[in-house]
């Protein structure tokens, strides 16, 4: 169970902050039944309250990461080989990302946003036109990636981009030429 005050991960809507834990009055238990109690959370990149059950197995609720989680998984940006998924169909593309944000993962997260950053530099390139399920999830992965990033490191969303581009280019200058990530992995980074 969390604490009030604690910042949490809960479901697709993002950092949130555990306001109160308490059985709000429009929960009325019948008689004999057990009342149950509710985190009342406040996301902190949107407007709303949410009423949230304490045991609800079908929402996903978590911890943000640490500071220290955060750190490393910015520094472990350059060594994520991510690349494009094509998929057959676009159910196929939609499911694939599906399950990557599913994972409410952030290393899966970092890695749906490069790979689908990969696809529309590409695509750019071609002179193509990017992919609206590829746009949607990419916007979605950056908003909960950003703003558990920047919950964590205690910065605004804004600064998240600079704060990444800033650690991978720093890593690159003191690493040897063996371990340095290339110029385009860098740019990915900066993208999220």
């Amino acid at each position: 169970m969390f604490q009030k005050d604690a910042l949490v991960i809960y479901g697709k809507t993002g950092v949130c902050k555990v306001m109160d834990i308490t059985t709000p009055d429009f929960c009325l238990a019948k008689p004999g039944e057990k009342k149950k109690l509710y985190y009342v959370l406040s996301p902190l990149y949107q407007d709303g309250t949410i009423y949230a059950l304490v045991d609800n197995p079908r929402v996903f609720i978590r911890p943000i990461l640490t500071k220290e989680e955060a750190k490393q998984l910015v520094e472990l940006v350059p060594t994520i080989r991510a690349q494009a998924y094509y998929g057959g169909s676009t159910q196929d593309l939609r499911n694939h990302y599906q399950n990557l944000l599913d994972s409410n993962d952030c290393a899966d997260l970092v890695e749906l946003v490069m790979s689908i950053y990969e696809k529309k530099t590409y695509v750019e390139q071609t002179k193509k036109k990017f992919g609206a399920v590829d746009e949607h999830f990419m916007k979605q992965a950056e908003q909960l990636l950003n703003g558990e990033l920047a919950a964590a490191l205690e910065i605004t969303v804004e600064q998240v981009s600079d704060y990444i581009t800033t650690k991978v280019k720093g890593r690159k200058s003191l690493a040897g030429s063996g371990a340095r990530a290339s110029a385009k992995e860098t740019e990915n980074c900066g993208n999220m």
